[in-house]
């Protein structure tokens, strides 16, 4: 009798024991890993001149197989304006994709930097590059960016899509010399992962070795627009997705930096998960945050890359002088 309750107690230590270990790792999987260290280090340009010296550093970071129309885009009036936008293209894509409405906004005026996202418009669409994006690069990015556009324009507006607005986000969590950020569709979240398991795919395929697929896997190396890559690697996607719990986590503990945002998504977008945008949209919103939301219906059958106006669905002549009228209300 004494033994068979030793072996009972035994059996209900282990099944202790692995329930707790069950949870525990449960609770670590479904926790956000490394997002703790990532900051910023803000150096704003103080004069005109001193934002043109550090836009050609920033240049010269462009390799030299870079397709050209990929390169660094200054659009320039000469002088420091009364408002400068700095505009962040998307994972895969690069400075094209936002040359267009770049090119409206520099007819209303503003000085507008258009920089390629490290490791994006190399002339070879095929290339691996881009896999080896890390969070703390686009953070990076998105100090140099403002600190130049500080340089060009006595307001800033910072605009981003997709991985643009993430790092936009960052930016408007950390950044209070930033006047106006416009976050559209940022990639806070995939589509095709359920909201309460992000952060366990995040981590698990951080473990996993990196796998590159193709945007269109029917297309393949074929899918436009040219000057963007067909590939993805999902441990880029992952880095994404880490900035972007990390502006999360910032957000609760500290209020928005920048003076004020404009969070638009698209209800018919298919990439990306507006569940997670409406996480951080709920935090500022506690904090009293000066922030508008704007939201394209989903009848206007719109796609993720709303931008750029080499994609096949495009809608620009809705899409851009709406973007053009929220920024216009600040």
């Amino acid at each position: 009798m004494t033994q068979r309750l030793r072996n009972g107690t035994r059996r209900w230590w282990l099944f202790l024991l692995i329930i707790g270990l069950t949870i525990t790792t449960g609770f670590l999987l479904l926790k956000p890993w490394d997002i703790a260290h990532l900051s910023s280090y803000p150096k704003p340009a103080q004069s005109y001149t001193e934002a043109l010296h550090l836009v050609e550093i920033l240049r010269k970071k462009d390799k030299q197989e870079m397709n050209p129309v990929c390169r660094m885009q200054l659009m320039t009036h000469n002088k420091k304006t009364e408002h400068a936008i700095v505009l962040v293209h998307g994972y895969s894509n690069c400075p094209q994709q936002f040359h267009e409405l770049g090119q409206r906004f520099y007819d209303s005026g503003y000085n507008v930097l258009i920089a390629p996202l490290p490791h994006h418009g190399l002339a070879d669409r095929m290339t691996k590059e881009h896999a080896e994006l890390k969070a703390e690069e686009l953070a990076a990015y998105a100090d140099q960016t403002v600190d130049i556009a500080r340089g060009l324009g006595k307001q800033v507006v910072m605009m981003g899509l997709s991985a643009g607005g993430v790092t936009t986000a960052w930016a408007a969590q950390n950044r209070n010399d930033i006047d106006l950020a416009v976050i559209i569709s940022p990639a806070f979240g995939v589509k095709k992962i359920p909201t309460p398991l992000t952060a366990a795919a995040m981590n698990l395929y951080t473990l996993l070795p990196d796998a590159l697929e193709w945007w269109d896997p029917l297309l393949k190396e074929k899918s436009p627009p040219a000057h963007s890559y067909p590939l993805y690697s999902r441990h880029a996607l992952v880095e994404i997705l880490r900035l972007g719990f990390a502006t999360l986590d910032n957000a609760r503990h500290t209020p928005p930096a920048a003076k004020k945002i404009t969070v638009v998504l698209n209800a018919n977008d298919m990439m990306v998960n507006n569940e997670e945008t409406n996480k951080i949209i709920k935090v500022w919103e506690a904090d009293k945050a000066n922030l508008t939301t704007y939201e394209f219906k989903a009848d206007l059958k719109l796609g993720h890359d709303l931008i750029d106006p080499s994609q096949p669905d495009q809608r620009i002549d809705i899409v851009y002088p709406r973007l053009m009228m929220l920024i216009d209300r600040h």
